[in-house]
């Protein structure tokens, strides 16, 4: 760890509320409670995978906070990053909609802010909410006060930071990307470009290498109880968390349980023919010393379970499996399934003293 780094996370855990001088460190696990308080929560990711774990979440806590990653550079979010200069707010966007309540309010406003123009124009495919929050960031002159206001306009169950305060560009070594070359390994700029290489991901970098982190995500990390990270785009959604060195501090450091959520099923191009237990190999590669308490998998999925359990016990981590998947056969969670599947991992793992 860099001094800067320390320094930094010592800061935050002094100021963070429930760490008093003269406390004894906890253990290994959630952290004591009052009786009756409910898990404070921490979900990292990006895209439709964090959008689903929200969504779940928000069912079992009201201590949620989603950190973000800010490597998006294609669509709406690319064009206003290229001319703006802003962080790339699509996948924050996302998280807000996921975190709208099921009441009138709370789906109108998804809705809305979900919203894409249909034009022959500049507004063509740009999203309402991408609009809003880049506004807010320009007219208030802060990522996470803006963010927070849109939330409150929104009514939503949980607090949405990104990951960093600067947009990253995502960079893949990757091998066969031209498939007239199968066995070259060249490099892949771009998180777009990354999601939708034909190639085999070998390993991702951000651009810069040592990005600053949000202080607020950091301090959201250490306080936690649990901290969730996927399901999601493995190399562009889930993987870049631990590329922040201050965020992967954090949550080597954290007292938190940490799960990891894995996806129901391989993506085309990024994680193509990938089984369970790969993903976790790859993981580890990026993050060699990172400690995981739970890994979380349809249980549909696993076709080789004690492989698994053998990827998942180099971290530290037991294996939970559940239906977590729709019914209707699509590689999706269900908000329900999820939920109960998170509620079971988060009482019966270093569960103190009941939160509802």
């Amino acid at each position: 760890m860099t001094g800067r780094t320390s320094l930094r996370l010592s800061r935050l855990r002094r100021e963070t509320p429930g760490n008093r001088a003269g406390q004894p460190a906890a253990a290994r696990g959630a952290k004591p409670r009052r009786r009756g308080t409910q898990p404070k929560v921490v979900a990292l990711g990006g895209g439709m995978g964090l959008s689903a774990s929200l969504a779940a979440l928000r069912r079992i806590t009201g201590d949620l906070t989603a950190v973000v990653t800010v490597a998006d550079d294609g669509g709406s979010s690319g064009r206003l990053r290229d001319e703006l200069g802003v962080l790339p707010p699509g996948d924050l966007r996302k998280a807000l909609a996921a975190l709208c309540g099921d009441d009138d309010w709370g789906q109108t406003w998804a809705r809305v802010i979900q919203h894409r123009f249909q034009s022959k124009g500049e507004l063509h495919e740009h999203a309402v909410g991408n609009l809003l929050i880049v506004a807010l960031w320009e007219q208030l002159g802060d990522h996470v006060q803006a963010l927070d206001l849109v939330g409150k306009l929104l009514g939503a169950h949980g607090r949405v930071l990104p990951m960093s305060a600067v947009p990253l560009e995502l960079q893949a070594l990757v091998k066969g990307h031209d498939p007239d070359r199968p066995d070259e390994i060249g490099t892949i700029r771009g998180q777009a470009n990354v999601a939708l290489t034909p190639g085999e991901v070998q390993s991702v970098h951000v651009v810069p290498h040592d990005p600053p982190a949000v202080p607020e995500a950091v301090a959201a990390v250490l306080d936690a109880d649990w901290v969730v990270l996927g399901p999601g785009s493995w190399f562009s959604s889930v993987i870049p968390h631990l590329l922040v060195p201050e965020l992967l501090d954090a949550l080597s450091q954290t007292r938190a349980r940490r799960v990891l959520s894995l996806n129901l099923a391989p993506q085309p191009g990024e994680t193509e023919g990938f089984s369970p237990q790969r993903h976790l190999e790859v993981l580890g590669r990026h993050a060699p010393k990172l400690a995981l308490d739970v890994v979380l998998a349809d249980e549909a999925a696993v076709p080789d379970r004690e492989s698994l359990a053998d990827a998942a016990q180099r971290f530290g981590a037991a294996v939970e499996l559940a239906p977590v998947a729709r019914t209707d056969g699509s590689p999706r969670h269900d908000p329900e399934l999820l939920a109960a599947a998170y509620d079971r991992i988060f009482r019966m793992h270093g569960r103190i003293g009941p939160w509802r």
